[in-house]
């Protein structure tokens, strides 16, 4: 068991342990240990990198995880470094790229602002909030794109499967994206017609649903979801989008949903529960991303009650994913 120390200090030395995440990805280290396993030398050669540099990476990375070290010194892949492939499902390659990017970890740095003057960190970092940042920035917002569509492809996956999409004939993915969760759940359920709305340099891009030929089931429907959402479906999507925004925001977006669904209509809010008391969870540490670099939060269930309640909305179901996500279906009050 860890000491008390220690449990102080690994926390403490958290950015070097990003920082040797980035490297290995940056040298694409698990990629190459794909073949089989390597030393750091052999890593070293075929990658151009400093051998006894990169073996020190490797060895603490490994001592958590990421990567095994075998009795001759040969590093393996782990169900862990899986996830920094480039070539495989769910790769975090982006995840980690995002969070190593200098702003982020700047803006970490200015937590002690936060929490003194509730000022998000980001903001008094770089005076600008995180997404003015990124479209002056399009290379963060190119990485933003790739880190989100990574966790995103695991999230759909997880959605399509933990909910009963085949009573509706029409969902409306709002903030979709590139429309990942739509084609989860139209291969699920062939009777069912999407939407996909978003942004218009978004969902002008062929992204995937054309890859997967259902240009014909899914209609692209530029616009801004904190003015307004299409009309008319059974059900209305909102994929990790709360999180973002402040609660008036969140209640904002949930009354255009509330108004635009067709009778009987549901809204399903898909986003992290934290949940109560000292447990270890996902969301807790995500959450302190969003204090540092959002003006959003990750919510209790009692705190998104508030929310559906404000918008004229209740929740008539929480239902968990095989992720660390749930989805709460809401109907009229």
């Amino acid at each position: 068991m860890q000491s008390h120390a220690g449990i102080i200090m690994d926390l403490t030395w958290g950015c070097f342990y990003a920082g040797a995440l980035n490297a290995v990805m940056q040298l694409r280290i698990a990629d190459r240990l794909v073949s089989g396993p390597k030393t750091a030398e052999e890593l070293a050669a075929e990658a151009n990198a400093h051998s006894s540099s990169l073996y020190r990476v490797l060895r603490v990375l490994a001592s958590k995880g990421v990567f095994a070290e075998d009795a001759e010194g040969r590093f393996h892949l782990t169900p862990a470094a899986d996830l920094l492939r480039t070539d495989v499902p769910f790769s975090l390659q982006g995840a980690v790229q995002l969070g190593t990017l200098l702003p982020t970890m700047e803006a970490a740095l200015h937590i002690p602002h936060t929490v003194k003057t509730g000022e998000c960190a980001f903001d008094a970092r770089h005076g600008v909030g995180f997404f003015e940042y990124m479209s002056n920035h399009p290379s963060i917002g190119e990485v933003f794109d790739k880190a989100m569509a990574g966790v995103s492809d695991a999230d759909n996956r997880a959605i399509a499967e933990a909910y009963d999409f085949g009573a509706a004939s029409r969902v409306v993915d709002v903030g979709g994206g590139l429309g990942g969760l739509l084609v989860e759940v139209l291969r699920k359920y062939p009777s069912v017609r999407g939407v996909l709305y978003d942004r218009s340099e978004v969902v002008g891009q062929p992204g995937r649903i054309a890859a997967a030929g259902l240009d014909e089931r899914i209609d692209r429907v530029a616009g801004d979801f904190f003015t307004s959402v299409p009309g008319g479906a059974d059900v209305y999507v909102l994929k990790r989008i709360m999180h973002d925004w402040a609660d008036e925001t969140c209640v904002n977006i949930l009354k255009h949903c509330r108004r635009a669904m067709a009778a009987g209509g549901r809204v399903l809010v898909v986003d992290a529960l934290v949940p109560p008391g000292n447990t270890e969870h996902p969301s807790k540490a995500l959450d302190l991303c969003m204090l540092t670099v959002m003006p959003g939060r990750e919510r209790t269930e009692v705190e998104f009650t508030a929310l559906f309640h404000a918008a004229g909305l209740k929740i008539a179901r929480v239902i968990p994913t095989a992720n660390s996500i749930a989805i709460l279906e809401g109907v009229v009050a």
